[in-house]
């Protein structure tokens, strides 16, 4: 790829990452991130959704993000290396990941509408079972679903807390979505669904005021649900940058063979 001049340089808190953002200081003539036309961002995943929630709330046209691991697992970071940077962003394979828009409807009423790159979760708050009734696409398709919980996920946030939950692994770019149950009650038997990515999910809480529940898209939490819808939102597209021999579709495909 061709080279953007304008570069952000972001870090995590952590000292790794401070560290290694120290070693970084002087190779480039960083930028802000809001005038960059690529961020390299330095942390584990967990900064990696931060970063990219924050091109996402901030509206602006998006750029693409190179990131480097100075976390734990690394699963949508490159190896950090500090030597090298230009020669390896010219080499970088791009993946285009959609996220999903979550519009939650609280008890109280109020409308709450966030992004989620990995996955929208509905948990109960309490010891209370949640019951929750499943629409897809104006259907009815579970009337009621006794649960600790039910997430949507993306295929980039296939193998993340959906495949904690035992959920399937999604192969990038085949348009689908996971819908997964967090300890499933009744009915014993259901254990998720794979549903095409242009599938509008409603979830509604059926006993809010006994059995509450929170959603939550990625990180941020939303309590006292009432009702959640969730589709991918095409006009927020983003891109993540890889090593050719670390690209994000590689990964999620030989996670299916991970003992």
């Amino acid at each position: 790829m061709t080279l953007p001049q304008r570069r952000a340089l972001v870090a995590s808190p952590t000292p790794p990452a401070q560290a290694a953002a120290a070693m970084l200081a002087d190779a480039h003539d960083w930028v802000a991130p809001q005038d960059a036309e690529l961020i390299v961002a330095l942390g584990g995943d967990g900064f990696m959704l931060q970063t990219l929630h924050a091109m996402l709330e901030r509206r602006k046209p998006v750029v693409p993000v190179f990131g480097m691991n100075l976390g734990t697992v690394g699963f949508l970071m490159n190896e950090w290396r500090a030597h090298g940077l230009d020669t390896r962003l010219e080499r970088t394979k791009p993946f285009k990941v959609v996220p999903l828009a979550m519009t939650a409807v609280t008890v109280s009423g109020e409308t709450v509408s966030l992004p989620a790159i990995n996955e929208v979760s509905l948990l109960r708050e309490t010891r209370q079972t949640a019951h929750l009734e499943v629409t897809v696409n104006d259907r009815i398709v579970l009337p009621e679903l006794a649960c600790d919980g039910i997430l949507v996920a993306t295929p980039a946030g296939s193998t993340a807390y959906n495949l904690s939950a035992q959920g399937p692994i999604l192969p990038l770019g085949s348009n689908m979505l996971a819908l997964t149950p967090i300890s499933p009650f009744r009915p014993r038997r259901w254990r998720g669904a794979i549903l095409p990515d242009k599938a509008r999910i409603s979830l509604r809480v059926l006993d809010p005021a006994k059995r509450p529940v929170s959603a939550v898209a990625d990180q941020r939490e939303i309590r006292d649900v009432a009702f959640v819808e969730i589709v991918i939102d095409r006009t927020r597209e983003l891109t993540l940058l890889f090593d050719p021999e670390h690209a994000l579709d590689d990964r999620i495909t030989m996670e299916q063979f991970v003992a």
